[in-house]
């Protein structure tokens, strides 16, 4: 009794050279692991972060699967952590994702090296504003073209999970050239179950869903490393696309190997199978709910086709550039739609308000308590596309964090953003909808949509008016 009380007191009082920040580290092992998981019906950030920042301020600690973390929600701080890359702080990743991504293979030293050095680099050639200007605009217009143009023809669709059909689809293409037309399957499939894996214990025992993740990831790393080999013997079927950028890495730099390249699609793939299919089904459902939203973005959309001299001709990036109301809604969909948190393990103690946070804990920036925060944004809750007329000017990098910061912010930003726009632009100048089934939305903590948000999409005959 006495060796197990002491041991209590140990987790609940963690060693530190210093003063720790205020918070709890919860129950022995599990921590407030459960607390953090709870799901909540709002858009507002989770009472986990709420009634913690309340009781304890911006910074507070806690326990999560076992390991001691200091969460911020401080706009000064987050800054200050996402710039100390190498310097104070780490990457870091929940152990289910590090183990996904193959924790005892060469993936996760080649990520810490690798990406600084090229990987932003290789994105923007392939994602990026240069592309974008090019080829991938039409391309992208084409893509939500034929998917609504599908939708269209069903008697309901499922927002979130045609989505990121849609997307997953579109940029596995682009990255390694898998066709899902010709193989019969979509990777939305087998990614559907990676977020629920996610946020599990990653205990890899059948009948739990991180064993299925584990499955599901073990099949999807055969399928890069086939495109990969494929590429390597038959050089005559490169196709100069974000995997064969990937292959030439591989001949100069010592840190590109076949698990690494394999690793780094995959987890490029994971990001684009949840974050634009939650933020695009949110910003559908908003749109919907609040007509004047829809009558102003209705109108700016079609101006634009109107002042066309070739009214048949796509979006271009000028058009894009000009779509200012729409990406205010965009915007203010990124900001209500928040992300998770991003991880860093300190490196060596950092000093912070009299606080100080150990060498070997993990620091979590939550977006989410950014974005609610009231200081900066007046009633956080409500969807209001028309703040950001006033706010663009004044909100820098410090409380608007979507896509990261620092040097690990997201290479696919601009990219993710257009692509959002293009489907918006299509969407209310060619088609309308109706809402079959609403989905609730709940925080857990990623955002969900209940059982799902289903609509009814049909062609508006008004777009042809439009157009002549």
């Amino acid at each position: 009794m006495i060796c197990v009380a002491f041991w209590i007191y140990k987790w609940r009082n963690p060693m530190c050279k210093g003063r720790l920040p205020p918070g709890s580290m919860g129950l022995p092992l599990i921590g407030e692991t459960l607390q953090f998981l709870s799901p909540s019906n709002s858009l507002d950030m989770p009472p986990f972060l709420k009634n913690r920042i309340k009781k304890y301020g911006r910074i507070f600690k806690t326990s999560l699967a076992g390991r001691p973390v200091v969460v911020s929600s401080d706009a000064e701080f987050n800054h200050f952590i996402l710039q100390q890359e190498a310097k104070l702080v780490e990457l870091w990743y929940l152990d289910s994702f590090a183990e996904l991504l193959g924790q005892n293979s060469s993936i996760k030293q080649g990520l810490a090296g690798y990406i600084h050095k090229n990987l932003k680099k290789l994105i923007a050639q392939h994602f990026g504003i240069e592309k974008l200007k090019g080829n991938l605009l039409p391309q992208l217009e084409n893509m939500v073209n034929n998917t609504l143009h599908a939708w269209s023809l069903q008697e309901s669709v499922e927002l979130k999970h045609q989505s990121s059909t849609m997307i997953l689809d579109f940029t596995s293409k682009l990255m390694f050239g898998y066709d899902a037309e010709k193989e019969g399957k979509s990777l939305s499939e087998i990614f559907s179950s990676f977020m629920e894996g996610l946020f599990s214990f990653p205990l890899n025992i059948p009948g739990t869903s991180f064993h299925k993740c584990m499955q599901n990831q073990k099949n999807t790393m055969k399928m890069i490393k086939a495109a990969m080999k494929e590429r390597e013997a038959y050089p005559e079927r490169r196709r100069g696309d974000f995997l064969d950028g990937l292959i030439e890495e591989m001949k100069t730099e010592e840190l590109v190997t076949e698990d690494l390249v394999c690793g780094v699609i995959f987890a490029l793939l994971i990001a684009t199978s949840e974050t634009i299919p939650s933020t695009l089904t949110l910003a559908i459902k908003l749109i919907t709910d609040h007509p004047l939203i829809l009558q102003q973005l209705k109108m700016e959309n079609e101006d634009l086709i109107r002042t066309r001299i070739n009214k048949q001709a796509g979006i271009t990036w000028k058009e894009y550039k000009s779509m200012t109301f729409t990406m205010h809604v965009i915007n203010e969909a990124l900001r209500l739609s928040g992300s998770v948190g991003m991880l860093r393990r300190t490196i060596q103690d950092i000093h912070i308000d009299g606080y100080t946070i150990p060498k070997g804990w993990t620091v979590m920036v939550v977006p989410s308590s950014i974005h609610m925060n009231p200081d900066t944004y007046a009633n956080p809750i409500a969807f209001n596309p028309w703040r950001w007329k006033e706010l663009e000017a004044n909100v820098g990098a410090k409380n608007f964090i979507p896509f990261g910061g620092g040097m690990r912010s997201c290479g696919g930003a601009e990219f993710s953003k257009v692509l959002m726009a293009v489907f918006v632009h299509v969407f209310v100048t060619k088609y309308r909808w109706n809402n079959v089934k609403v989905g609730e939305i709940a925080r857990t903590p990623m955002l969900q949509f209940g059982k799902g948000h289903y609509i009814k999409v049909f062609k508006n005959p008004e777009s042809e008016d439009i157009i002549s």
